[in-house]
């Protein structure tokens, strides 16, 4: 399907301080995000956490494309697209599970995990210029990893991850530095939430949550010890707690809460220490990143709230994926990251805090799947079509290596995935 749209048209539909619904409604449009955005750019993968041990896998999408996360025989991460080459059935038929061979069951064509074909069913039927080397699973014709964070990309051209990620990566690194090795795990399961609305409504808004998750704040501001509680007298969304929205270009952005957090981090190590083990936690960070870095990472608190364009966002302890599957129908990943060399204890305050909110009986996430579905219903409204996207603008500030920088519940990082959204359907 062609859409009517030209590179023009999409600068029209994306304003300074407006957007129009029609990228939120129209099929016509995300048709082309799969083919500009979703079949062009770095995608994440996943996490190669996810995969310990030679053999283990998981099968997922880039974009509408399948394709399969494999740690191989040789501990190597890969990603393949999950196509038989001789008839084109998927050969990981389970979304996640360990296997040294992957089998075509329609015509018996067997692939080493690290993807060579192992076997064709009678060879001598393809006569003798048949070459099993010429016939292996296919690679993603781009893949990187970045502390363990696995890309991959279906052109076989455009800018190296690194040039993707710019200053989005060191944001990368806070989530990964929680652990006092560097090092995370990513068993603990996955939660899954799937809503009736368009893909780009998820994450980076701080304006909503004094609204959609009003009982969430009251329930903080009467808590005691948190770092997010304790930010502004339990209000770190509010624009005098310091807190910040940062767009960091190629549409990456960032709720930034270590300006509230590191002002109350003595308070926080505090409630910290009366924890189980919190206290051989923090001492192991302070050994592992000596007390500049380690109380920088303490503040953080493994929570950079980043969102690396187009479908990767770190928010709380969890690796969230985005994948659109219509215009209107989106599904979200929700991974819980535990940390490597820390006590037990730790890891279980992670789960917790993350079930808390997030998931099926969480006090925050089915109310934003609620609200994306009835922002989808009210786009179906037409007659004035334009959304108002200004808020902040006139206090936005340009730093310079180039981010830009408003409030915390400024609409900084809505105009800035917009931007990166725009630069990617504009591309020839």
């Amino acid at each position: 399907m062609n859409a009517p749209y030209s590179v023009s048209d999409y600068a029209h539909l994306v304003q300074r301080e407006r957007v129009h619904s029609a990228i939120y409604t129209d099929p016509a449009i995300f048709e082309q995000e799969m083919a500009r955005i979703f079949h062009r750019s770095w995608l994440c993968v996943g996490h190669e956490a996810e995969l310990p041990n030679p053999g283990d896998y998981r099968a997922t999408t880039i974009g509408r494309q399948p394709v399969v996360m494999v740690r191989g025989d040789d501990g190597q991460v890969r990603v393949f697209m999950n196509r038989c080459r001789h008839r084109g059935m998927t050969v990981c038929e389970t979304e996640t599970g360990n296997a040294r061979f992957f089998t075509c069951w329609y015509h018996g064509w067997v692939y080493k995990n690290t993807g060579p074909l192992q076997d064709a069913p009678g060879p001598a039927g393809y006569g003798p210029d048949f070459c099993k080397d010429d016939f292996g699973l296919t690679p993603a014709p781009r893949q990187a990893i970045y502390r363990g964070f696995v890309f991959a990309s279906l052109a076989p051209t455009g800018p190296t991850l690194a040039e993707h990620l710019g200053p989005a990566a060191k944001y990368l690194d806070v989530y990964m530095d929680a652990s006092p090795s560097g090092q995370i795990e990513v068993t603990a399961g996955v939660h899954r939430t799937r809503y009736r609305g368009n893909w780009k409504f998820v994450g980076m808004d701080g304006y909503h949550p004094h609204y959609t998750h009003r009982s969430v704040l009251d329930a903080w501001r009467r808590r005691a010890g948190g770092n997010m509680a304790d930010t502004h007298h339990g209000d770190p969304f509010a624009d005098e707690s310091g807190n910040l929205t940062r767009d960091l270009g190629n549409g990456h952005v960032l709720l930034d809460f270590f300006p509230g957090r590191s002002a109350h981090l003595d308070r926080y190590l505090a409630t910290l220490r009366k924890q189980p083990q919190g206290e051989d936690y923090i001492a192991s960070m302070f050994a592992s990143y000596g007390d500049e870095r380690a109380r920088e990472l303490l503040a953080w608190a493994g929570d950079p709230h980043v969102g690396i364009y187009p479908n990767l966002q770190l928010i709380g302890v969890q690796i969230r994926l985005v994948r659109p599957l219509a215009v209107d129908d989106t599904e979200v990943l929700m991974f819980p990251g535990l940390l490597k060399g820390v006590p037990p204890s730790i890891n279980s305050l992670r789960l917790r805090q993350h079930e808390s909110f997030y998931g099926p009986s969480g006090a925050g996430s089915p109310d934003d799947a609620e609200l994306f579905e009835r922002n989808q219903e009210g786009l179906q409204a037409t007659v004035d079509p334009w959304l108002y996207l200004a808020r902040g603008l006139n206090r936005e500030r340009i730093e310079p290596d180039g981010t830009r920088v408003g409030l915390v519940g400024d609409e900084t990082t809505q105009r800035g995935q917009l931007r990166g959204w725009l630069k990617l359907m504009s591309e020839a």
